[in-house]
């Protein structure tokens, strides 16, 4: 088997691609611009792989099909898995009987990466952060790029990184399964909540996955943790306070001896500065955060501590969150019709999200929720949706499992968004919310969750179309 850590994934390596979707694809890229010999295979149907193996040969890339992999890949001297395809599935079973040493994208471009990295793992939130954290990096003057699980894979952004720059990652718990060397500047745990649980066999399967992402962090390197999440807080006193080995700093809703960031009378977020005068440093009022809930404050918090932690100054994180824009179909209101406001928030897919956003109003909500379960028990989440909902419009696959754990809003089902769409406004009265927040992957009824929330976007619009039309006969 090869050295792990000589693997250099340039011309003296053959290296095949597990997995050909959107991390895949880069990771073919970029290998093949290096002078790598990259093979590449997927368990899809030959069918969905036609036109991505037809692309793939004409840049010299041999596609393998799982059925005959044991015959073509004895001269390969490393793999690269996609996000997607489980460490444990049986493809990367068989390349690992083959000795060779498989790596997650990531693990790749971090080590061809010349620029220092911040990384940002968390259940619910994290995307947001992410692009919250490279907005504020940009205002202090810092060249930045931003990749990772956001939408463009991280090996993209990190092959022409330069010294000089910051590459700030989004990382799943999925791409920190497969890592080995990957040790970021500094590291940020949002939060752990239950998702996945069909990929992981328990909580603390899940949450070990998610505690790599400081596993290789040392001196010099600073992990930023929310002392509010009870998973992450064991991490800052007793036995387990020994795991992190860099400079750990912390952040909660109140003061605690252990907070470098923390809000005073839930009004005001401080900087106790860990060096220096210690004297707290009031960074900005949380009326002055644009994003809406609770959980936004957390991440807000999150984002700035991580970017005090790299040494820029408090007023610069300020203004950065300040002009702060929300992302599409994270809590994004798309129209008011009749007095009832149409909200996006379908990449809410695990319920630890969809219970932040219904936190996130004080008025009526209709709630259009489900899809393809993801293993999580619904059972906290259904309490929250009776407390906080006048109804729910339940889709997708996940609504049988869904629908009992509903026990005061009424319920409805609908075949497809549209009629659940159509469902929620006529349950919906003027100052009420419909809100997309589905708990679930979309991949029983879409390709992706930014598919689903562009169709309901599509069907609300196609609404006020409607309205305006009508309202003006």
């Amino acid at each position: 088997m090869s050295n792990t850590n000589a693997v250099s994934f340039d011309a003296s390596e053959r290296v095949l691609v597990i997995g050909l979707g959107r991390s895949g694809r880069a990771s073919v890229e970029v290998l093949r611009h290096r002078g790598a010999t990259v093979l590449a295979t997927d368990e899809k149907p030959a069918e969905e792989l036609e036109s991505t193996v037809i692309e793939l040969a004409k840049d010299g890339v041999a596609f393998i099909p799982p059925a005959s992999l044991e015959d073509s890949i004895g001269d390969v001297t490393a793999a690269v898995i996609s996000p997607g395809v489980p460490l444990n599935s049986e493809l990367v079973r068989r390349v690992q009987a083959k000795r060779i040493p498989v790596f997650s994208e990531i693990e790749v471009a971090y080590r061809i990466c010349k620029a220092p990295i911040v990384a940002i793992t968390g259940t619910k939130g994290k995307t947001t952060t992410t692009a919250l954290v490279g907005e504020i990096f940009k205002r202090a003057g810092r060249i930045t790029r931003v990749g990772g699980n956001i939408g463009n894979p991280l090996i993209e952004q990190t092959v022409d990184a330069g010294g000089d720059e910051w590459v700030i990652a989004e990382v799943s718990s999925f791409q920190l399964e497969s890592i080995r060397s990957f040790k970021p500047r500094v590291s940020l745990l949002l939060n752990i909540s239950p998702d996945h649980l069909d990929r992981y066999h328990s909580m603390d399967e899940y949450t070990e996955a998610k505690f790599r992402i400081f596993a290789n962090q040392g001196p010099g390197n600073t992990f930023v943790g929310n002392l509010d999440d009870p998973r992450i807080a064991t991490l800052a006193e007793g036995e387990n306070a020994a795991r992190v080995h860099a400079r750990a700093l912390w952040f909660a809703a109140a003061p605690h001896r252990n907070t470098t960031l923390y809000l005073r009378g839930e009004k005001t977020i401080m900087y106790a500065p860990p060096t220096g005068d210690p004297r707290p440093v009031e960074v900005m009022k949380v009326d002055e955060i644009p994003l809406r809930g609770a959980h936004n404050v957390e991440n807000a918090m999150g984002a700035i501590l991580t970017a005090l932690a790299a040494g820029i100054e408090p007023s610069v994180a300020r203004e950065a969150v300040m002009a702060f824009e929300a992302l599409p179909h994270r809590l994004e209101l798309v129209a008011t019709i009749d007095g009832v406001d149409y909200v996006d928030d379908s990449k809410a897919t695990n319920p630890g999200s969809v219970i932040a956003a219904l936190r996130s109003f004080d008025r009526p909500i209709v709630l259009i929720a489900g899809g393809k379960a993801k293993g999580t028990d619904f059972a906290e989440l259904g309490k929250v949706i009776s407390s906080r909902t006048k109804g729910v419009v339940l889709i997708g696959e996940a609504a049988d499992a869904f629908a009992p754990t509903i026990k005061r809003a009424h319920v409805e089902r609908a075949a497809s968004l549209r009629e659940a769409i159509d469902a929620a406004s006529r349950l919906a009265k003027p100052g009420d919310v419909v809100l997309l927040s589905p708990g679930c992957a979309s991949f029983d009824m879409f390709s992706s969750a930014e598919a689903r929330g562009d169709e309901f976007v599509k069907i609300v619009e196609e609404r006020v179309s409607t309205h305006t039309a009508l309202s003006a006969t």
